[in-house]
């Protein structure tokens, strides 16, 4: 019988607001059990600090440029985490702990991925194993390092028996899909697909004082710029990376936008990246497979009602969209739980990329070990 570890899952997103927390039980092939999820909110000054860094950083020589405050935001960041697990470790024994980091900088066509968070202090501050670096082996074999939670997404569809073929559309800051056609072991495969919430959180915090638009409540009561939405598809439609698996939140602008009102820019937003799924999702699922989809979004862009409208209604007929908590999962701690059956993957030396996932030349394992 194969071990069974706990792991804590540790996931900062492309929102960079906070940390998810999952604890599961796996055996890293074939089963797993959620223990407990938890949020923990970053203050505002590492929020800040977050998206001004994120914001300059455009390009690789830039990541040198601000070397300095990558490096007191990194070990910030990993002071938070190193508390939640304490905190954590207050109620629940672990054996591993998956460490995402927070991106700050990734480039498909350089093949750059930068998370930052300190591995070796985070040992130091919580004695325990810790596994972290997870996208780096993956480039190094010509992949993108991204998209990473695939493997699970098919765990997620075989444990709770959900009828293929099957999609799960993830939305947080970038929209990211697993197309899964069968239960076949591997017949799955995976790519970004757009922007997620990324634009209309830049816009919402470029101008008002809240992080995001609640719901969709600020793009409900707006209008959406028509002429300004055409211009802003033909920006995209002639973007230069088209062929690439993975996106950056800086691969988007919010500058064709720019003089609407608060509301109007916000529905005009969410129109753009509504377009821009549902695009992709018609062309994916159901203009190259010809088959009934079921899509399950998951991530934080869910509970952006308009959002999930404007898709609804652009994928009529085609395709069906639920919410991936209607088959007993929490779409808020995906991603976390991903994180955390991928650490007990990386302890067995199991792969968490695939050519169908990320590009890579054959299955990769991937993330740093290191033992308390």
């Amino acid at each position: 019988m194969d071990k069974v570890y706990t792991s804590l899952g540790l996931m900062s997103g492309t929102s960079g607001d906070g940390i998810d927390a999952s604890i599961i039980k796996s055996d890293g092939k074939s089963s797993y059990e959620v223990i407990t999820n938890k949020y923990f909110e970053y203050d505002q000054k590492i929020f800040n600090k977050i998206h001004n860094l994120k914001e300059n950083i455009q390009n690789v020589k830039d990541l040198n440029k601000y070397s300095n405050e990558i490096l007191k935001l990194e070990k910030n960041i990993t002071l938070y985490h190193a508390k939640v697990i304490n905190e954590i470790l207050k109620y629940h024994k672990i054996d591993i702990i998956g460490f995402h980091g927070q991106t700050i900088y990734h480039s498909s066509e350089e093949k750059i991925s930068k998370q930052i968070g300190e591995g070796k202090l985070l040992l130091q501050l919580t004695q325990k194993n810790i596994v972290y670096n997870f996208r780096q082996n993956d480039i190094k074999n010509g992949g993108e390092g991204a998209p990473l939670t695939p493997i699970f997404h098919k765990l997620i569809s075989k444990q709770k028996k959900i009828k293929t073929p099957l999609c799960i559309l993830n939305i947080g800051g970038i929209s990211n899909i697993t197309i899964i056609e069968s239960n076949n072991e591997n017949d799955f495969s995976s790519r970004d697909i757009g922007p997620g919430n990324c634009l209309i959180d830049l816009w919402i915090r470029k101008n008002s004082e809240k992080q995001f638009d609640k719901n969709g409540d600020l793009a409900a009561r707006g209008t959406s710029n028509e002429i300004i939405l055409e211009q802003g598809q033909e920006l995209y439609v002639n973007r230069p990376n088209k062929t690439s698996l993975s996106f950056d939140v800086n691969d988007f602008d919010v500058s064709f936008v720019r003089g609407l009102s608060l509301e109007d820019g916000a529905a005009t937003l969410t129109q753009f990246t509504g377009k821009i799924i549902s695009s992709s999702l018609l062309n994916l699922l159901y203009k190259q497979t010809k088959k009934n989809f079921k899509v399950l979004i998951s991530g934080g862009g869910r509970k952006n009602k308009t959002l999930v409208d404007i898709l609804k209604k652009m994928t009529s007929n085609k395709i069906s969209i639920e919410l991936i908590d209607n088959y007993g999962v929490d779409g808020d701690y995906v991603e976390s739980q991903a994180f955390a059956f991928l650490a007990v993957r990386s302890v067995l030396k199991l792969p968490i990329s695939f050519p169908n996932t990320t590009g890579c030349k054959t299955p990769c394992i991937g993330g740093e070990l290191i033992r308390n």
